[in-house]
């Protein structure tokens, strides 16, 4: 039995705190919340964990891993303190509010030999993983175009706009399923009830070689929207997660350029070709449990995470150029990666995290 911790039981603290219940091969043995209510209600649904609402007694005791489920304002110090006091860590999405956090995480993990884990939950979810093979096998031909919608009325945050609180869901999705690192991220949004935080946004990324990806998301939609378009040469799949049972279906459709003067390149006949639906079988496997299986083997064996802190720190890094296309007009940024395996970096990265530690202290 593998102990685990839980930090905040509020709505994603409570649900990691049933489907672990339901694990056999785990432990919930603590609970951390600052709010009395809070810690209350898991005693009643976990009445064998000791709960407290200080942070310092909670990672006192025996626990070989640590689920953070708090405001995206606290998963840095409360992941890096866990991490420090050589806890597995699993930090729900956004993994952290800029890069130089997520790369500071991400290097402490790495000193410390500890699994570091993203709630990235879509990964897990069965659907995703047969769509990631349908476009692996070449089914589709060469990835085109990827559209992605989430969209749902509420929750309206005040803590994070819609880009950090929804998109994180999309960009993991889409960087899984193409396998590529994108080179431009761009965002437009607004914020109709809050005019500093947007509602309601489109970004878009920008890969080698032409594929192009929008995201589409909203606090302020009438309907649940969950919905994920891929755009192949040779086929389409559309990926819907609030279907039952037909999750996925792959359309036999496809355009044909054909050129019609050899003098005029700019000057094609087109065709169309319409094919059958297919909508293949899939389990129905709770993707948050998978999950959680996952954060428990990787915990066991040592293996690295599919959603592991690299990955973390690549979606952070895609959500601050979206921030920063926003704040200029959607502005195409450039996105480069930190590297993890400069000695300098990581030097530079540790003494500015201890420089700010003492600050802090101060």
């Amino acid at each position: 039995m593998i102990k685990i911790g839980i930090v905040g039981s509020g709505y994603w603290g409570s649900k990691y705190l049933r489907v672990l219940n339901e694990t056999s091969d785990a432990m919930v043995a603590a609970i951390y919340d600052v709010d009395p209510e809070k810690l209350r209600q898991a005693e009643i649904v976990c009445p064998a964990a000791f709960t407290t609402s200080d942070y310092e007694e909670f990672l006192s005791r025996d626990l070989e891993g640590v689920i953070i489920a708090t405001p995206a304002v606290t998963h840095f110090p409360l992941a890096r303190e866990a991490l420090r006091r050589g806890k597995h860590v699993l930090v729900e999405k956004p993994f952290a509010t800029t890069t130089h956090e997520a790369l500071d995480l991400v290097l402490l993990a790495k000193r410390q030999n500890l699994a570091l884990m993203v709630g990235s939950t879509f990964l897990y979810s069965p659907p995703v993983q047969f769509l990631k093979g349908v476009i692996d096998s070449g089914e589709l031909g060469s990835i085109l175009h990827i559209h992605s919608s989430r969209l749902n009325f509420g929750l309206i945050r005040q803590d994070v706009d819609v880009l950090w609180d929804l998109a994180p869901h999309d960009i993991a999705i889409i960087l899984h399923l193409v396998g590529q690192t994108p080179i431009g991220a761009a965002a437009r949004g607004i914020g109709c009830f809050n005019g500093e935080l947007s509602e309601i946004a489109h970004a878009d990324l920008a890969f080698p070689g032409g594929l192009f990806a929008h995201i589409h998301v909203s606090w302020l939609d009438p309907t649940k929207i969950r919905r994920l378009t891929v755009v192949g040469s040779q086929r389409m799949a559309v990926y819907d997660d609030t279907t039952m049972g037909e999750a996925i279906r792959i359309y036999d459709r496809q355009v044909n350029l054909a050129s019609r003067d050899e003098l005029d390149e700019a000057s094609y006949d087109i065709s169309y070709s319409y094919g059958d639906v297919r909508i293949p079988h899939i389990s129905s496997a709770e993707p948050l449990k998978e999950e959680c299986l996952h954060f428990l083997q990787c915990i066991d064996t040592g293996q690295t995470p599919l959603s592991d802190g690299k990955h973390g720190l690549q979606v952070v890094g895609i959500l601050e150029a979206f921030q920063k296309s926003l704040e200029t007009g959607g502005n195409m940024e450039s996105l480069t990666v930190p590297s993890l395996d400069s000695e300098k970096q990581e030097e530079a990265l540790t003494t500015a995290t201890v420089a700010r530690e003492i600050k802090n202290a101060n």
